[in-house]
């Protein structure tokens, strides 16, 4: 089922009540979803911030969150680089197609490279993470779907590249990303995902999204993405 989440553009208090609101709104229905699931671990909520408005980031901060989700590169360097300096414990994980010519820039910035999806990709982010020091986790981003618009590698695929990824460039792969559909049912992804996890034993699955994430509880995800049902409708570019 589809969900719409609205926020008006008002005064600083009023959004930062309604983050705080939605914030607890979707905290209630993981813990439901858990629940059902017959859960005791709860998935890492990711609060997906692309093209939102500085107040708005702001807000969810202030209600004490701290791990975010971005698309792209160069906007995540403008949000998140001096907010850094401010605060330690802030966790970015990059959820966006990414090109290898700013495999550096998200070495440098981000904590979880969650898009992994082909040779080129791998062997230009072991050599930005060798040269900056850094390890960082990475799942391989699957296309479920099979969609030829969309970014990540096809199931079929999926055990020639990590092999290059493990063997070959030394990544730290921990597991694996999908983005279902929006015209198919997405349970039958999170199952497919999650089998094709548990067969490579890798331990993370990230996957759900506002409209969708107790189903992807249920298959087990340990990473939703969540951006309207916290922060409300984006603005339109």
């Amino acid at each position: 089922m589809k969900r719409m989440y609205l926020m008006e553009t008002t005064t600083n208090a009023t959004i930062a009540t309604t983050i705080k609101t939605n914030l607890a709104g979707v905290g209630t229905r993981v813990d439901t979803a858990c629940i059902r699931a017959g859960r005791d671990a709860h998935p890492r909520l990711v609060a997906v911030s692309k093209r939102q408005p500085d107040e708005r980031i702001a807000a969810v901060l202030q209600a004490g969150h701290r791990v975010f989700g971005e698309n792209r590169v160069q906007e995540a360097q403008q949000r998140w680089r001096e907010r850094r300096q401010t605060y330690n414990d802030l966790r970015l994980h990059l959820i966006g197609g990414l090109q290898t010519n700013k495999a550096a820039e998200a070495v440098a910035l981000f904590n979880v490279i969650e898009v992994v999806d082909r040779p080129k990709l791998a062997r230009a982010l072991a050599v930005e993470m060798q040269k900056a020091g850094r390890h960082l986790e990475c799942y391989i981003q699957v296309n479920t779907g099979e969609e030829p618009q969309k970014s990540g590698v096809m199931p079929d695929n999926l055990d020639a590249l990590l092999a290059v990824c493990q063997d070959e460039c030394g990544l730290n792969i921990t597991g694996l990303m999908c983005i279902p559909p929006v015209e198919e049912e997405p349970a039958m992804h999170f199952a497919l995902l999650r089998g094709m996890a548990e067969r490579h034993a890798l331990p993370e699955l990230s996957m759900g999204m506002s409209g969708d994430f107790e189903d992807a509880i249920a298959f087990g995800a340990t990473s939703i993405r969540v951006g309207s049902a916290i922060f409300g409708m984006r603005d339109s570019l």
